[in-house]
């Protein structure tokens, strides 16, 4: 199997990368660039967003006959990897385009896809998805909220969390409980959710790092009418399962680019601390970890490319869990190793004259602690590799 581009997949990941360049501020995400904070971050990204709607690139993959390019799988993937690879900003509308946009045209009514997909398509809607509850995160059957159907209305009552840019969003996929008498993963629907909706709330919830990202949901009497049911009534799982397939698969190659450009600042900080406090015996120790750090790098993109070229069939949901696994947790090894790196210095937060680069690794290290949990835990991600990957009985 050749794991390297070919002509077109060659040509095609230079001009995204021309693109980039084009588009991106400049020395963004090379080594040393300071990625700005806060508003100024978030300006960048909405406009970044717009240059891709622009250019035909923010909905890539969708078919050509709703709008999108039509990309293969491969191009696909090398666009994700190249925007990780230069750090590209997180785009404000990632749920829409990579999650609702899919589902609509895959499960949603002729109807749905002239209201839905064109908005998505030209950043005038964002969307959240609302599926964790504070009960029912990786065991998502679990999910109490309830959408009781009065005549042509559904009247949604429940909570939801870690619900990500809720606070920004204009509409919600929500994943909730059509038939309490049926079992567990065959009562639920989804649905479509305006939120600006009499009875929708969100709060805010500050990451440990004090950014904020994600929320609480709270529906109370909230009236949804029924022409925004995504397929039909009680068929919600079978969506919501190809929703997270998306959600959590053909993102090694995007991972490991990520991680590819965190090593190459962590290889300037390695070297930096190394020539001011040189110490031999430490040093050959932590060369070692460098060069074990870039060996699983790259063993992670080529698993993840060889996956991707594989034919897909059962065993796909145990190879993007494989992948998933192996990046958040060599992600969380990395930014351990930087502050191990630092020494009591470590210790010391952004503003402070003796941070280590402004504090940056401190904030990714606290990040990195969720990347095992977000997307499923590695524990969920374990029993899918042992129940459908190696064919072993699910545990009682």
């Amino acid at each position: 199997m050749d794991l390297n581009d070919n002509l077109d997949e060659r040509a095609f990941r230079l001009a995204v990368r021309e693109f980039l360049d084009r588009n991106l501020p400049a020395g963004w995400g090379n080594p040393g660039y300071a990625l700005p904070g806060g508003d100024a971050y978030a300006a960048v990204a909405a406009d970044f967003q717009r240059r891709l709607s622009a250019a035909g690139l923010l909905c890539l993959s969708w078919p050509q006959k709703y709008g999108g390019a039509g990309a293969s799988t491969a191009q696909v993937a090398i666009f994700n990897e190249e925007l990780s690879r230069r750090q590209a900003p997180q785009l404000p509308n990632v749920a829409g385009v990579m999650l609702a946009g899919p589902v609509i045209y895959t499960f949603g009514s002729d109807e749905q896809k002239r209201r839905y997909l064109a908005p998505i398509r030209a950043c005038q809607e964002a969307w959240c998805q609302g599926f964790s509850e504070p009960g029912a995160g990786s065991d998502l059957a679990a999910l109490r909220t309830r959408a009781e159907l009065r005549g042509e209305r559904f009247i949604v009552n429940g909570q939801k969390v870690w619900t990500s840019f809720a606070h920004r969003a204009d509409w919600c996929m929500l994943l909730a409980r059509t038939d309490p008498s049926a079992p567990r993963h065959r009562g639920l629907s989804l649905l479509l959710v305006d939120m600006k909706s009499p009875g929708v709330e969100f709060r805010p919830l500050r990451h440990i790092t004090g950014a904020v990202e994600f929320n609480e949901l709270f529906f109370n009497d909230v009236e949804v009418p029924r022409r925004n049911l995504v397929g039909t009534i009680n068929s919600g799982w079978r969506i919501a399962m190809t929703t997270l397939m998306n959600e959590r698969g053909g993102t090694g190659m995007a991972a490991a680019a990520r991680l590819q450009s965190v090593y190459a600042i962590l290889t300037g900080l390695f070297r930096a601390i190394a020539e001011q406090n040189p110490n031999p015996a430490a040093g050959r120790i932590r060369r070692d970890q460098m060069a074990k750090f870039y060996i699983e790098i790259q063993s992670l993109r080529y698993t993840a490319r060889r996956k991707l070229m594989e034919t897909q069939d059962d065993a796909a949901a145990a190879a993007a869990s494989m992948i998933k696994v192996i990046w958040s947790e060599l992600s969380q090894r990395m930014h351990d190793f930087a502050l191990e790196l630092q020494g009591p210095a470590s210790q010391l937060i952004e503003g402070s004259a003796a941070t280590i680069q402004n504090g940056r690794w401190q904030f990714d290290f606290l990040r990195s602690r969720g990347n095992t949990i977000e997307m499923g835990t590695s524990e969920i991600h374990r029993n899918t590799i042992a129940q459908r990957g190696l064919g072993l009985p699910r545990s009682r």
